[in-house]
């Protein structure tokens, strides 16, 4: 009988966590706080950003939303992003995107302090990542491992396969999955007999973004698939992995929604806190 990894329960006791630690925070006199940046009026990152104060809110994080027109400069816009680098009482900063076409996305996020970074996008942080230093990580790969380990999941000295090797999620997986001492293979939309790699796998991240790319037949009974996609399909949403049709090999698996998405904002307000840490840390 397969088990799923319910991200909805864990992103429950995730946020727990973090109410018990912004109360600590507080009692030290901090205010922990996330600063969003909103370029033009992208319908989906407008949802993004409201259901991130939500979540803020919820867990008592301070959030400030700053909505700049969609034809703002880019000169405007790093101005905005130096005053929220060199204000105190800003722990974490996040860029919504996607940016207008006239302004240069790696260098709006390149400005932002690698230490308020909670999207873990910046070089530094990607650096960190490689060289296995501690830094802020993006949201999706860390909810990839969180999911496992806090479903009791032992990752040291298994296979894992990772299908994707996109810059959110499967390039940043591969070293953070090395850190547990997994053996890593990572395939991707060009591997030519994909199932060939798959069904060698202990478990199985999918992460490339084609809707129930991964079927039965490349799943090894009792394998755990961890399924990260997300793609629109008439109806609602799926992820990369047939769900149904895996769900009868696989011993634990994800569902999509209901899974790894759950855990990523909260995540990023882990993030937040952890900033805040690394700001001490540059401050001695």
């Amino acid at each position: 009988m397969v088990q799923l990894l319910d991200g909805k329960e864990i992103s429950k006791v995730l946020k727990e966590e973090i109410k018990e630690e912004v109360k600590r925070w507080k009692e030290q006199g901090v205010n922990p706080k996330l600063a969003v940046v909103l370029v033009g009026d992208d319908s989906a990152s407008v949802v993004y950003a409201k259901s991130k104060q939500k979540v803020s809110d919820s867990l008592g994080i301070d959030f400030e939303l700053t909505v700049l027109p969609a034809d703002s400069s880019e000169e405007s816009i790093l101005a905005l992003i130096d005053s929220l680098n060199a204000n105190p009482d800003v722990h974490g900063i996040m860029i919504e995107l996607p940016l207008p076409k006239h302004i240069s996305k790696e260098r709006v996020m390149a400005a932002v302090r690698p230490d308020k970074d909670v999207d873990g996008v910046h070089p530094i942080n990607r650096g960190y990542i490689l060289s296995g230093e501690e830094g802020l990580f993006p949201a999706t790969p860390e909810s990839c491992i969180e999911i496992m380990l806090r479903s009791g999941v032992e990752i040291a000295g298994k296979h894992v396969v990772i299908v994707g090797r996109g810059e959110t999620v499967g390039k940043p997986l591969v070293f953070l999955i090395l850190k547990h001492n997994a053996t890593v293979t990572i395939c991707h939309s060009r591997t030519p007999d994909l199932g060939a790699f798959t069904r060698q796998a202990d478990i199985i991240v999918a992460a490339v973004g084609k809707a129930k790319l991964v079927k039965k037949d490349m799943v090894k009974p009792g394998a755990i698939v961890v399924d990260a996609g997300i793609n629109e399909i008439p109806g609602g949403i799926c992820g990369d992995v047939d769900f149904e049709e895996v769900k009868e090999v696989a011993s634990l698996i994800s569902p999509v929604p209901g899974g790894v998405g759950s855990l990523t904002t909260a995540l990023i307000m882990k993030n937040v806190l952890k900033g805040i840490t690394l700001q001490r840390k540059e401050g001695q």
